[in-house]
């Protein structure tokens, strides 16, 4: 992280070695999984319009470069685009989803609000903002383009500017190109693995959060494959949407006025602030603790560990995807991953084989898997109610022990009780004879007030001996649960399931069957997509819910063909296809009527409220949302009529595009591109991969090409246009292949196995000289962690601020990165900074290159007229030439002599 230093921060020389230790190929991004983090952050404020959102997720890129790579010859950045159909039913269900309980948030709060004024209650004056609606992160929307000109943007200012970025290859997919980001780079990188002079050592590492991403990351069997998201902190506090205070949700509001806090009232409106830290998973070691998992001794056919992982992460589908739902007898929460490992272990031997092959499924195979599953349905349901009904026991005991062990008067106020460890000065009493008094009358309120349960007040304040008072549902032990009407723990439940959730009798064979059918076709749909690519865009399951394993008999002879030369839906159709009416506004006027107008003949498909099955869930995001499916033909139908009104730029948005390849001037392949434009030529020809780090695939002039000594508008207003612009963007398209072919799902040859991570089985019975295990931590098994001594503790606990009055186990201690934060005090002179204090831990050096343009502010003066996008060029032609930073680094801090030598070198 880049450091900061007396007010200045210090950004990070990216051209460094990795201090991670390691050096990572290939980088990809799935853009999803940043996108939404920036557009409502946890611990920093929502930014305030579009331009701060691209700004703020220019800056969370350059984190993950920062953390990934320092030589990584290839980048790629895939938002999320026109998605296959079956993908589309769950978005559909999502935004839905997002616009009734945001509307519902709207309206509840709203409620309290006036509640808690009625009361006399005291809350800020409401923040009049406009509500963002995530929505609008889905491709077709004027935000996805203009995400994608700022990614373009981006780009090549840092290919111009940062030096880590000099033999970078970046290629953008953006929101134009069709499919899901994950399955583009996976296309991508199964793609390249067929190439015959591809690396098979190559280090790929993946940016994104969903959990799907370690399934796709197995599916591509490459020894070295590592994922970094974001590391999840559970119960981060969040202030309450009403009175911006901590402790309480909206609906425990009472509009109280805020508590004095500190000495002198210093913390009042600040949240601890953290920066969001990363973690690695590294595929490579779950790969050995699948290797003890699924190693199996005298099976009747060879054992192969690369199959079993494919069978593992085939059987991981049972338990829920993005594009079925989970069985109901597998609950993943319930150990079913484990439940059907251990199935799958006594079965294979009965099987004759692996489960699948390069992402073909052996139906016959699965269908033994799933009767075995079957077999054990009902006990599953019966103990799932033991389950239940022990943990809610627990709890009504836990809140009567509580209850119980709860003092029955504290002292509040000036006396109130102070959390050991609070090294604050302690404040003086004021007044306590008055104190004591207002204490001991309200402790003797509280205690006529309940004298007992079953009295009621008379009009003097005395207990009543006469009637009881009904305690009300919120005081009482349990919680009211939503009603079950499958009862899948009870004789009948197969009955019940089908007649509730799918309207038929559970003796309606032929329907049955049909469910089962298209579950299976989904089972084929999913591997194949994962492992091949999309078998067909089309195809989706036609039901919200799932059958039961014991059902699939005789699932050997269904078809698993899916039809081809199928198409993706145009970039608008998919709005029209996921969109609820609330988000109509990011359509064009006419298409936005067909969803609120009565008369329109696909009204149907947007119903203003509907149902939300909890399906024996406790909590509404976890249950199922009834919405009709979209029927393409009739959808298509109605669009035909309404597809003359778009204007030139709709019908831009509204077509499909490709990927962008991107290179600064140092790179190889730099000149062959330029001279591609040079000389027009049309034809696309193919990269030369001795100058592309072995990428290869067809290139093709760009009408919208970024182009050296050209310059590059800027999209956002509060950044400045490239007028020194060296970097160049041509057309890529992946290396492509025949209709049947089959992308072999194996380890390359030539590739080399990790060192091993795991203890060995037989550490202990092998002669290791009585040394113990030492478990590794990181990338490199040799590292040394670096420890204080107790003199540098000494130092840190002078120099920390004592007076903060932060509570928890290490009050004393400033959190990362905040120097600089309303807790820091000044230091005296005699103090020495803490970085200098740990300096000898990673040494950081002077910045070698100009700084980012979306980091560097724009001067303005008082009265003048907005940069705009024509007059930012007139206004500071020669801002950035290269001798403006002979002096002063970034940030305008002066550089050292040795610095500017460095880096006039590397210029």
């Amino acid at each position: 992280q880049a450091k900061e230093c007396n007010g200045v921060k210090v950004p990070i020389d990216t051209s460094k070695p990795n201090p991670n230790e390691v050096e990572f190929d290939n980088l990809y991004l799935d853009m999803n999984g940043i996108i939404h983090p920036c557009t409502h952050p946890e611990d920093k404020p929502a930014p305030k319009n579009e331009d701060e959102m691209m700004v703020a997720i220019f800056e969370y890129i350059d984190r993950i470069f920062n953390i990934d790579r320092r030589d990584c010859p290839d980048a790629k950045s895939d938002p999320s685009s026109p998605a296959p159909r079956a993908k589309m039913n769950q978005q559909r269900s999502r935004r839905f989803r997002a616009s009734k309980e945001g509307m519902e948030a709207a309206e509840e709060k709203q409620k309290i609000r006036q509640e808690i004024l009625a009361k006399g209650g005291f809350l800020p004056p409401e923040e009049v903002k406009e509500r963002f609606d995530s929505n609008c992160i889905t491709p077709g929307t004027e935000f996805m383009d203009n995400l994608a000109k700022c990614l373009r943007y981006y780009i090549a200012d840092r290919l111009n500017s940062d030096p880590g970025w000099k033999n970078l290859t970046v290629i953008l997919s953006d929101a134009s190109a069709p499919g899901e980001g994950e399955h583009k780079i996976m296309d991508y990188i199964r793609r390249q693995r067929a190439q015959p002079n591809h690396d098979p050592n190559t280090h790929h590492c993946l940016c994104g959060a969903d959990a799907d991403l370690i399934m796709l990351g197995l599916a591509t069997h490459e020894p070295n494959f590592t994922i970094i998201r974001e590391e999840f902190k559970p119960n981060k506090p969040k202030p309450c949407a009403l009175c911006n205070q901590l402790g309480h949700e909206v609906k425990d509001c009472q509009g109280l006025p805020r508590e004095k806090q500190g000495k002198h009232d210093q913390f009042a409106d600040t949240m601890p602030v953290s920066e969001q830290e990363f973690i690695f998973i590294r595929l490579c070691v779950l790969r050995e603790y699948l290797e003890r998992e699924l190693t199996m001794a005298s099976l009747p056919f060879t054992f192969d560990f690369e199959r079993s992982v494919d069978d593992w992460v085939f059987m991981c589908f049972f338990v829920g995807n993005d594009f079925l739902p989970h069985l109901p007898s597998l609950e993943i929460r319930e150990g079913a991953i484990d439940r059907l490992v251990n199935i799958y272990k006594n079965v294979v031997h009965k099987t004759g084989g692996y489960l699948t092959e390069s992402g073909f499924v052996n139906l016959q195979r699965v269908q033994m898997i799933m009767l075995a599953v079957g077999e054990v349905e009902d006990s599953i349901f019966k103990k799932r109610k033991d389950d239940d009904d022990n943990f809610k026991r627990r709890q009504k005991e836990k809140r009567k022990r509580l209850k119980r062990d709860q003092p029955s008067f504290i002292p509040g106020g000036q006396f109130s009780p102070q959390a050991l460890g609070n090294r604050s000065s302690p404040q003086a009493i004021c007044n306590p004879r008055q104190a004591a008094f207002e204490m001991r009358m309200h402790d003797r309120q509280n205690s006529t007030t309940s004298a007992s349960p079953n009295t009621s007040l008379t009009p003097d304040s005395s207990p009543s001996l006469g009637g009881g008072i009904k305690r009300k549902p919120e005081d009482s032990d349990s919680e009211p649960e939503p009603e079950d009407n499958i009862r899948l723990w009870e004789t009948g439940w197969k009955q019940r399931y089908y007649k509730n959730k799918f309207d038929v009798d559970a003796s309606d064979e032929k329907f049955r069957r049909k469910v089962v059918q298209s579950y299976v076709e989904g089972l084929c749909w999913v591997l194949r997509y994962y492992y091949q690519g999309c078998a067909s865009w089309n195809w989706y399951y036609p039901f919200h819910y799932a059958p039961f394993a014991s059902d699939f008999e005789g699932i050997a002879d269904m078809p698993s063909d899916f039809e081809k030369g199928s198409k993706p839906f145009k970039p608008l159709e998919q709005l029209m296809g996921v969109f609820p009416a609330a988000s109509g506004n990011f359509l064009p006027p006419t298409w936005r009527k067909l969803m609120t107008d009565p008369e329109s003949s696909i009204i149907d498909f947007y119903p203003e409220d509907f149902a939300i099955d909890l399906n024996g869930k406790k909590y509404a995001w976890q249950g199922v949302a009834l919405l009709p499916f979209v029927d393409e033909r009739r959808l298509r139908a109605a669009l035909e009529k309404v597809y003359p009104d778009l204007t030139p730029e709709e019908t831009r948005r509204n077509s499909l595009g490709g990927d962008v390849l991107f290179v600064g001037k140092h790179h190889p392949l730099c000149d062959f591109i330029v001279e591609q434009y040079k000389t027009k030529n049309t034809e696309a020809v193919d990269i030369p991969p001795e100058l592309c780090h072995g990428i290869q695939g067809k290139l093709t002039l760009n009408d919208n090409a970024v182009l050296p000594d050209q310059v590059v508008q800027s999209p956002v207003p509060m950044l400045r246009d490239l007028t020194q612009n060296s970097a160049v963007s041509i057309s890529f398209k992946d290396p492509q292949f025949a209709e049947d072919f089959i992308f072999k799902a194996t380890v390359l040859p030539g590739a080399k196995k990790p060192a091993p991570v795991l203890k060995p089985g037989d550490w202990e019975k092998t002669n290791n000289d009585g040394r113990p295990w030492r478990p590794q931590l990181g990338f490199n098994r040799d590292r040394k962690p670096v420890h204080l001594d107790q003199s540098a503790f000494r130092t840190l606990g002078h120099t920390m601020p004592r007076d903060r009055g932060m509570p928890g186990m290490y009050p004393n201690a400033v959190p990362l990165g905040a120097y600089g934060s309303p807790y820091a005090r000044p230091l005296m002179g005699s103090q020495q900074q803490i970085p200098k204090l740990l300096s000898n831990l990673r040494p950081q050096e002077s910045w070698r290159g100009p700084t980012p343009l979306f980091q560097q502010t724009p001067q303005r003066t008082a009265g003048a007229a907005p940069l705009l996008a024509w007059n930012r060029v007139m206004q500071s032609p020669n801002q950035f030439q290269p001798a403006q930073y002979q002096g002063m680094g970034p940030m305008g801090y002066p550089q050292r002599p040795e610095d500017r030598m460095d880096r006039g070198r590397q210029v």
